[in-house]
């Protein structure tokens, strides 16, 4: 019999989080199972059960994780014009998106009421909009209303994407600008003010 070297919990958190998130990317949130992660990870379900008592645990985990590298990931260059800028976030969060479509539907559709799913969500998109807010030129009295044209902005973003997932209904850089445009559109009138 081969014993398999004792990891710290860290460690083994990890690996079933790598497990998951490559079952969860590559099919839909109802026909990963657990005992399919398990034996993906090479561990018993009773060990993925100790560290994640439900898939639904475990999806939390592997979407946290994957809020974390899309965070790091998007960066904004004040030295670049807006559009750009937007441009080179949308591509890192697409890049993503593609890639991991089942995830983001079950995030966005199956979850969408989950609490957890929801702060993960939210989280992130608070982010993204304090480090576009930070590399605009704005006015101290126009700021909480950019502030808010950019939350809705991301919104919209959100859904047009998620929509755009499964549907497919126009080429990817056509997304994109779409995007694009409806940010530089939003934000013009308070720029000539």
């Amino acid at each position: 019999m081969t014993t398999r070297p004792r990891l710290a919990p860290d460690e083994r958190r990890r690996l079933l989080i790598d497990a998951g998130e490559r079952l969860f990317a590559d099919h839909d949130y109802p026909a990963v199972l657990m005992a399919d992660v398990a034996a993906a990870a090479g561990v018993s379900r009773a060990l993925l059960y100790r560290h994640f008592p439900s898939k639904r645990d475990l999806f939390v985990a592997v979407y946290q994780r994957a809020a974390g590298r899309l965070l790091v990931a998007t960066t904004f260059d004040a030295s670049m014009s807006l559009a750009e800028q937007l441009a080179a976030g949308l591509d890192v969060h697409f890049d993503y998106f593609e890639a991991n479509a089942h995830s983001v539907l079950a995030a966005n559709k199956i979850l969408i009421g989950d609490p957890a799913i929801q702060a993960i969500i939210t989280g992130e998109l608070g982010e993204l909009r304090n480090r576009i807010l930070a590399v605009l030129d704005v006015e101290p009295e126009a700021r909480e209303t950019v502030s808010s044209v950019l939350a809705s902005w991301l919104t919209f973003v959100r859904v047009l994407t998620v929509d755009w997932l499964e549907h497919r209904s126009c080429p990817r850089p056509v997304l994109r600008d779409v995007c694009v445009g409806a940010a530089l559109g939003a934000l013009a009138p308070l720029h000539s003010r």
